[in-house]
C-alpha cells in the first residue's frame, strides 16, 4: 500500500514539475516573441523614406525594434489598416488630420503615442513674391480634404486674408469665412496636385511632404507659410496606432527612436530643416 501511494505521489510530482517547465517555456516563448515582433509602420512620401532609414538604424537595433515599413499613399485607406491591424503604427498626419479621421470614422478609432515633428504648411505662387500683392479676385487652392481644409482657411486668416467665425471647428470650410475683403476665390483641389498647378493659379497651400516631392522648400519658396506657436500645435504630426494599442510599449518605443539625436540630424541634414521636430507631451496637442 505504502509503495502504491509512493508511487502515486511520485506520478504527481512529476506531472507538476512537467507543467511548470512546460510553462515556464511557454510564457518564455511568448516573451521573445513579444519582444521580437516585427512592428508594421504606415507611411507615405518622405516620412516613408525617412521610416526606412530609421528602420535600418543602429539606434533602431539597440532598441529591440524590428521594424517594416509599408506604403499606402491614401491617408483614409492607411488609417484605416492601422485600425484593422494590417498596419501596426502610422507615421504621416497631423493631429488634426486624426482628429477628423476619428470625427468621420466611428468604428475605426486611433490615438497618438507621440509628437514628432511640425512640417510648416505654406501659401505659394508662381505670379506674386508677397501676401499683400495678392489682388481681389485672385483664386486660391486648397486641400480637399476637410482636416487640410481647415488647416489651410487657418493659415488664410494668420496672412490677414480672410477672417473665420469665432470656434472655428476643426472640419471647417469657406462656408465659415465672415470676411473676405478681396473676393478670394477657392478652388479645391487633390493636395497631391499643388506643385503642378502652381502656374495656373494665383496662389497654392501645399503640405510640406508634397511641397518636397515638388521640390519646393516651405521656408524658402512659399511666401507666407506656419510659424510654430500655440496656435498651430494641432497641426504637429503624431505617431498613431489603434486605440486598443495604446499602452503598447514597443510602440511607445518608437516615440523616442523618432527623437534620437542621430535620427534627428539625418532628418534636418535631408529635409533642409522643413520637419521640424516637436517633443512634447500629449497633453500639448488638447
Amino acid at each position: 500500500m505504502k509503495n502504491s501511494k509512493g508511487i502515486i505521489y511520485t506520478l504527481i510530482g512529476l506531472v507538476v514539475i512537467i507543467g511548470i517547465v512546460f510553462g515556464i517555456h511557454t510564457l518564455t516563448g511568448n516573451s521573445a516573441s513579444s519582444k521580437n515582433a516585427t512592428i508594421t509602420v504606415g507611411s507615405q512620401g518622405s516620412d516613408y523614406d525617412i521610416w526606412n532609414h530609421i528602420a535600418d538604424s543602429k539606434q533602431a537595433k539597440k532598441l529591440g525594434l524590428k521594424i517594416k515599413v509599408k506604403q499606402i499613399t491614401d491617408g483614409v485607406q492607411l488609417n484605416n489598416a492601422t485600425a484593422q491591424g494590417s498596419v501596426d503604427v502610422n507615421a504621416f498626419q497631423s493631429y488634426s488630420y486624426l482628429q477628423a479621421f476619428n470625427q468621420e470614422h466611428k468604428k475605426n478609432q486611433l490615438v497618438a503615442l507621440g509628437t514628432t515633428y511640425l512640417e510648416p504648411l505654406g501659401i505659394y505662387s508662381d505670379k506674386y513674391k508677397k501676401i499683400s500683392q495678392i489682388p481681389n479676385g485672385a483664386t486660391i487652392a486648397l486641400a480637399n480634404n476637410p482636416a487640410n481644409t481647415a488647416r489651410g482657411l487657418l493659415l488664410l486668416q494668420s496672412a490677414g486674408l480672410i477672417k473665420l467665425k469665432k470656434n472655428f471647428p476643426a472640419l471647417g470650410n469657406t462656408s465659415d469665412i465672415v470676411s473676405n475683403p478681396k473676393h478670394l476665390k477657392f478652388k479645391e483641389i487633390d493636395d497631391t496636385t499643388g506643385p503642378r498647378i502652381l502656374h495656373n493659379l494665383d496662389a497654392v497651400l501645399i503640405s510640406n511632404t508634397v511641397a518636397l516631392e515638388g521640390h519646393l522648400n516651405v521656408l524658402k519658396d512659399s511666401i507666407y507659410h506656419e510659424k510654430i506657436n500655440v496656435s498651430t500645435r494641432s497641426n504637429i504630426n503624431v505617431l498613431a496606432t489603434a486605440k486598443k494599442n495604446k499602452d503598447n510599449k514597443n510602440y511607445k518605443k518608437m516615440v523616442k527612436l523618432y527623437h534620437n539625436p542621430a535620427i534627428q540630424k539625418y532628418i534636418k541634414d535631408q529635409y533642409d530643416g522643413t520637419k521640424v521636430e516637436v517633443q512634447k507631451p500629449l497633453s500639448y496637442l488638447k
